[in-house]
């Protein structure tokens, strides 16, 4: 509309039948495509030609949007995969989860549990699963994760993470490749069955790998959250792990002490590092300050939410 006011505007001043302004034209290119028509009939051929075009022009826009509300009321497949996609297209700084098996439902449960907005693709998933990743608010988008589209769907240009639980390691590695040509930025956690094999990917292509003898939905959602952290070690059937930590400018752990972190988290802070000091075990009575890294030893869900309070 928009534009065919601009250009009908432009003719109208070249053959000498001039509108008072752009509006009006733009107006008039309105009325037209729904069949009332506001001005004058024009003189010269060009102008004609847009009282018989834009009427045709309104009616295929109205005839496809009620072709598309039709669809939408009675196919409740293509009503559902809509809103899912509707819903993802909301989504900034989300993860996306490819893969809704056993491991990708519990990573997505810890996810949700740190309040990340999450977006699944999964291509064949099952009925209870789905239900049961809807009640937490998330979408599942139906599709072929290692399709570009799928990924767009999804929201991979908007994404901070994207998190591959599925059980083939040449398609969890496919994809992990082209979402990072399609999003340099974004931090990919890859599930892989061979421990060597995941070593060799996360030396190579700077991916967060995991081996099927390492894993854990715990360490999964950690790193989905954007945490530096060990693979967890059980002590007395506790698991323990290390985690970096760098300070945000806008973190809510600003301004509170070691000794309160250490309560309020239920972590040990084992290293302050502000600027060229570097502090092992640093006194509780230390203020965090923006730019710290800290260096965090705890059960990696309390990491986990020391980290969500950061961000």
């Amino acid at each position: 509309m928009l534009g065919g006011g601009a250009l009908y505007q432009k003719i109208a001043l070249q053959v000498g039948e001039p509108l008072h302004d752009y509006s009006e034209a733009v107006y008039l290119v309105l009325t037209l495509s729904f069949l009332q028509p506001s001005g004058d009939f024009p003189s010269h051929p060009f102008l004609e030609a847009f009282y018989f075009i834009m009427p045709l022009f309104g009616m295929g826009i109205l005839a496809q949007g009620l072709a598309d509300f039709g669809i939408m009321l009675f196919n409740r497949n293509a009503r559902n995969k809509e809103w899912e996609m509707a819903i993802a297209s909301t989504f900034h700084n989300h993860t996306i989860l490819v893969g809704l098996g056993h491991l990708g439902f519990r990573v997505a449960e810890h996810l949700s549990s740190l309040g990340r907005k999450i977006a699944f693709i999964e291509l064949d998933p099952k009925d209870d699963l789905v239900d049961a990743v809807r009640e937490m608010g998330i979408p599942v988008i139906h599709d072929d994760a290692s399709r570009q589209s799928a990924l767009e769907k999804a929201g991979i240009y908007e994404a901070r993470t994207i998190t591959l639980c599925m059980q083939a390691d040449a398609l969890n590695l496919q994809i992990a490749v082209k979402a990072r040509t399609l999003n340099p930025d974004i931090n990919v956690v890859v599930r892989i069955f061979d421990h060597e094999f995941a070593k060799s990917i996360q030396k190579q292509f700077g991916f967060t790998a995991f081996s099927a003898t390492s894993i854990s939905a715990p360490a999964f959602a950690a790193a989905s959250a954007g945490i530096e952290i060990t693979r967890p070690i059980t002590v007395e059937g506790e698991a323990l792990s290390l985690a970096k930590l760098k300070i945000a400018r806008s973190s809510s752990l600003k301004q509170m002490s070691v000794a309160k972190i250490e309560k309020d988290f239920d972590v040990s802070v084992v290293l302050l590092r502000r600027g060229t000091e570097a502090d092992m075990h640093p006194a509780g009575i230390r203020i965090l300050r923006k730019e710290d890294i800290v260096a965090i030893l705890g059960n990696p869900d309390q990491i986990s939410l020391m980290v969500h309070a950061n961000h």
